[in-house]
């Protein structure tokens, strides 16, 4: 933490990461919040926008309390310091003319680099939501994101993220949260459908979706709040941040077809959830490759997403048997994998200033993913004893918009 002159302060950086904090919040709410929504069934809708609500309030205020300084003060290699803990760090003196800023980020104030980041901590947990909708209690979800964001995620955002982080050592590339965000929300969603067990009727009898025109507005929201998730990463209104736009554009596009090619092949149909749920996955792919690849190669590793994406959404979750209700490991875990390998493969050294190898991707994933898993499975005990996790059968026959917060969607 270091107080320096406001004349140090970029101000075109600055406003940059203003506007992209304001899109990366948006991505949450109301992005994830309607993506989720409109496929869950109409009992439970607003339980499951309840869920993304309260986590982004619990983990903001989790965030600025601990989990900020865990993940970016300069610690050891696997954990950072408690210099920001308790709200502290984010000093601005306007007599004195000096602010906060980060040694992650200095051309910023401290203050907005910690909102930016708290962005992808929120959007983190909300992802993991998907994957135990319509089950879980309002309250297990609430000590959940609270744990896992200090316990899973600021360790993690640590190792790859500040620059004496053990993954950052290695050489391993994230630009924006492939292993980060997707790879671990992925395997946590996966942990939690293990843990919960399966919906009651699952595999029995039909779950229809409330509203996929929900789902493609926030599909919608998403591709466009993703602009200032990979384009923000840069830190600077700068040629990366241009270029980390028109490849996340790309990607989106290339995933989105790619999907509806393997649809259109299997099920001899296309359909509008099969596109937002491709453009996601090229969107996920791109995010550890936003800013160090070329556009060709953006087109390609969206392509190839859209693809895995839907066999992790079909076959592979037929294999793993687990109720993972809105395919956040098929969507977010195997494109989060499938990105962070390909950028090993096609990073471009002229952009990115360093050799990509896909063996210290590899061995990123790998680590996250085990790291994720274990951890989510310990928070998962502990909020089990505290408060429990699954709502009873009652409760889920009558749907967790009655059941747990006395509401109901209109007839």
């Amino acid at each position: 933490m270091a107080l320096v002159p406001q004349t140090s302060i970029n101000g075109a950086d600055t406003a940059w990461l203003m506007t992209s904090t304001a899109l990366v919040l948006l991505m949450t709410l109301p992005g994830v919040a309607l993506f989720y929504a409109g496929m869950v069934r109409k009992k439970s809708v607003l339980n499951t926008m309840a869920n993304v609500v309260g986590v982004a309030a619990v983990v903001s205020i989790v965030w600025f309390a601990l989990a900020y300084s865990l993940a970016f003060g300069a610690g050891s290699r696997w954990i950072g310091n408690l210099d920001r803990a308790w709200f502290a760090g984010l000093d601005y003196v306007k007599d004195a003319g000096t602010l906060a800023v980060s040694h992650v980020a200095p051309n910023v104030p401290e203050s907005v680099y910690a909102m930016f980041q708290l962005s992808f901590a929120i959007i983190t947990a909300a992802l993991v939501v998907g994957a135990f909708v319509e089950r879980m209690r309002f309250s297990a979800v609430l000590w959940f994101a609270a744990l896992w964001s200090v316990l899973v995620y600021a360790p993690v955002a640590h190792w790859v993220w500040e620059p004496g982080g053990w993954l950052a050592e290695l050489g391993a590339l994230d630009f924006a949260g492939g292993s980060v965000v997707h790879v671990n929300a992925g395997v946590a969603g996966l942990v939690c459908a293990y843990a919960l067990g399966r919906r009651t009727g699952y595999g029995r009898e039909p779950f229809e979706p409330y509203s996929l025109a929900f789902t493609m507005m926030g599909a919608g929201m998403l591709w466009v709040g993703w602009f200032g998730f990979n384009a923000g990463s840069a830190v600077a209104a700068d040629g990366r941040a241009g270029l980390a736009l028109a490849v996340t554009h790309i990607a989106a596009a290339a995933g989105a077809l790619g999907w509806m090619v393997a649809e259109w092949t299997v099920r001899r149909r296309p359909s509008l959830l099969g596109l937002c749920s491709g453009l996601v996955g090229g969107l996920v792919a791109i995010t550890p490759a936003a800013g160090f690849v070329r556009p060709g190669s953006a087109a390609l590793i969206g392509l190839i997403a859209g693809l895995a994406c839907y066999w992790g959404a079909t076959a592979l979750k037929r294999l793993l048997q687990a109720d993972d209700s809105l395919d956040v490991f098929g969507v977010h875990g195997i494109g989060g994998i499938v990105g962070s390998l390909l950028t090993g493969v096609f990073a471009d050294k002229r952009i990115s200033g360093a050799n990509g190898d896909v063996l210290t991707q590899a061995t990123a994933v790998g680590a996250v993913a085990l790291y994720s898993a274990i951890g989510t499975a310990v928070v998962l005990g502990i909020v089990r004893v505290l408060v429990g996790l699954r709502v009873d059968d009652e409760a889920e026959r009558l749907g967790l918009d009655l059941a747990e917060h006395r509401e109901r969607l209109g007839h």
